[in-house]
């Protein structure tokens, strides 16, 4: 049996309704942007604070973070979505836990946010944690010797240098909460996958639907690709190897 195109299918209405397919794909782009971003904000944020933590001359502070990043690394992501949206709440109390369940706004899109910013947080924070370790102690050392607070210390010498180390491979965590994202049509979020999935059901043209996503997909992470290209070339550090190729 032979497959039928049809690629004015986006332009065509959906079924029982005043919408095109073509209006379910910019929805579901839409909310995919929005997850990624604000879960990006959320893991950025973490991240290096937890990655700092790590490095940390406290044994009892550096064993609280390394415990953030193997609890939040090592489980699926799927089972995490799960687990922040039908577990977390009961473990609240209850008059909490039915504020989550019954009351907050945008309920599905705020539990994908969170959970895939934390998830993304602990692997930031592997990689904060590696660029400071990175640096020569040396500098360490000079900071505090120059009447530099520890936190200061951090602020000024360590992290500017860090972070501008560590761009390559926080660019490959920013494609990815752009794929990860995805994985939230698993709680409802309208997301792309989420609109893929209804379109195929709904038009019964699959190919036509999931080259569609593959594409918008692929915008994203190239995009986000660009962005952090930029900002790695204008904060290169001077003299850097690396930077030079």
């Amino acid at each position: 049996m032979n497959y039928h195109w049809n690629w004015g299918i986006y332009l065509e209405q959906i079924k029982g309704g005043d919408e095109t397919y073509l209006d379910w794909l910019i929805t579901g782009f839409g909310w995919t942007v929005a997850v990624s971003l604000s879960a990006w904000v959320i893991a950025l944020t973490l991240g290096i604070a937890v990655g700092v933590l790590r490095t940390a001359p406290s044994k009892v502070v550096v064993a609280i973070s390394t415990a953030w990043v193997e609890l939040f690394r090592n489980i699926p992501l799927l089972v995490q979505m799960f687990l922040w949206f039908f577990v977390v709440p009961e473990l609240l109390p209850r008059e909490w836990g039915l504020w989550v369940k019954q009351d907050m706004p945008a309920k599905e899109f705020m539990t994908a946010t969170i959970c895939l910013g934390f998830f993304t947080s602990s692997r930031v924070a592997e990689q904060v944690r590696a660029g400071i370790q990175s640096i020569t102690h040396g500098q360490r050392m000079a900071g505090l010797a120059m009447g530099f607070t520890l936190p200061q210390t951090y602020r000024y010498i360590l992290l500017p240098t860090a972070l501008r180390m560590v761009i390559p491979p926080l660019t490959s965590e920013f494609m990815n909460v752009f794929k990860n994202s995805s994985v939230a049509f698993a709680i409802g979020v309208m997301e792309l996958t989420f609109q893929a999935r209804q379109m195929q059901e709904d038009s019964e043209q699959g190919i036509e639907t999931f080259l569609a996503v593959t594409v918008l997909y692929f915008v994203c992470a190239f995009t986000a690709n660009r962005v952090m290209a930029v900002i790695e070339k204008r904060a290169q550090i001077p003299g850097n190897i690396a930077g030079q190729h």
